[in-house]
């Protein structure tokens, strides 16, 4: 089986960079989108979350690629990744028509669910920037050679964007391998998004396109039976009742499938209420499997881009040549404290993760 072999820190200007799309989200709080009268923004993107946690909780240096529309909520946008930290040096501004016939900004609107009811998201990001970006408008010879990278990470978000960003996604995994630049997928399957243009099938023939050409593969158990088309046994139409077993064999016939992926990843996660779930993971890597113990009943504030923080965590470990079972066991702390706030992405410090890991106490820090 192939290591993942990862570039010195000396020769990189960035630890990551992701590719996708950044989105202004609006949240309601404790409201419902239907019938609160104030929002609080946040940024979030599948993509860029990963970027962001290694970033600001574990110190890495990261960029983003990705394309904004040149108005004030693109600049608010901006305004909001400044304080992530996240290098916008690859950000691509987009002139703004005045009513965004031609292009526009992302919106999320999401809220996060309590109790019996789940948490609900209503994109809004139809002709946005980023998805009508084309093969050949990025200069990737420049980031992957030139400043140097030592991990590139996007996933199946972006590429149900439009036709042209699993072409974009391609051009710029094929440069990052050329590169010896490590690549990590997320398939991040969403319904909604690919919906209108061929549903499972195209997610399916799109993702299993890609996935010949990538060292490390994210996941949950939807994500590898929608998008890859794997089926898991012992699970029940919600996904809710986990196999470990089943994920063993689902994992082996992915490698089986393609032998060139180094470590495949995938979270754990029974939903007994909307806040609260059993929360962990499992990943594969030479040959092993490496499991974090389960988290029961963790208590949730807000469980958007809790599998982000878990993948950020995970790379983390990578990157900084810890042991795959180490690793597994920071995504599982990094995601577990990203969903004790609230937004897309993690407000997590580094020893706050490593006491998470360690250690099952919530007594008070003075």
């Amino acid at each position: 089986m192939p290591k993942l072999v990862v570039k010195p820190k000396q020769a990189c200007a960035w630890d990551l960079v992701s590719l996708g799309e950044v989105m202004l989200r609006l949240d309601p709080g404790d409201q419902r989108i239907a019938t609160t009268r104030q929002f609080r923004v946040w940024e979030g993107g599948g993509e860029y979350n990963v970027a962001r946690g290694l970033k600001r909780s574990f110190g890495l240096e990261t960029a983003v690629v990705t394309a904004l529309a040149d108005n004030p909520v693109g600049r608010l946008v901006e305004d909001l990744m400044f304080q992530g930290g996240v290098s916008q040096k690859y950000v691509r501004w987009v002139p703004f028509d005045g009513v965004g016939r031609a292009v526009r900004n992302g919106l999320n609107f999401t809220e996060r669910g309590f109790g019996i009811r789940a948490a609900l998201g209503c994109s809004d990001r139809g002709h946005t920037a980023i998805s009508q970006i084309k093969p050949g408008e990025i200069d990737w010879e420049q980031i992957f050679t030139k400043d140097g990278a030592r991990c590139f990470h996007t996933g199946g978000i972006f590429c149900a964007l439009s036709e042209s960003t699993p072409l974009v996604a391609l051009e710029a995994i094929t440069a990052a391998k050329r590169a010896g630049t490590v690549v990590s997928y997320d398939l991040n399957y969403r319904p909604s998004l690919w919906k209108s243009i061929g549903g499972k099938s195209r997610a399916q023939e799109i993702n299993r396109s890609i996935a010949p050409h990538v060292d490390l593969m994210l996941g949950n158990e939807e994500d590898f039976t929608a998008a890859l088309g794997f089926e898991v046994a012992g699970l029940d139409e919600n996904h809710s009742n986990i196999d470990r077993g089943s994920f063993r064999e689902m994992i082996s016939r992915v490698i089986n499938d393609f032998p060139n992926i180094a470590v495949v990843a995938t979270t754990l996660r029974n939903a007994k209420t909307a806040t609260v779930n059993d929360w962990g993971a499992m990943c594969y890597y030479d040959g092993c499997f490496y499991e974090a113990p389960m988290r029961e009943n963790l208590e949730i504030h807000d469980r958007v881009g809790g599998g982000d923080s878990f993948a950020s965590g995970l790379i983390y470990g990578f990157l900084s040549a810890k042991d795959p079972q180490w690793s597994v066991e920071c995504g599982v702390a990094h995601g577990a404290l990203a969903m004790t706030t609230p937004g897309d992405t993690s407000m997590a410090t580094l020893a706050e993760v490593l006491q998470a890991m360690n250690s099952e106490t919530t007594r008070i820090e003075r």
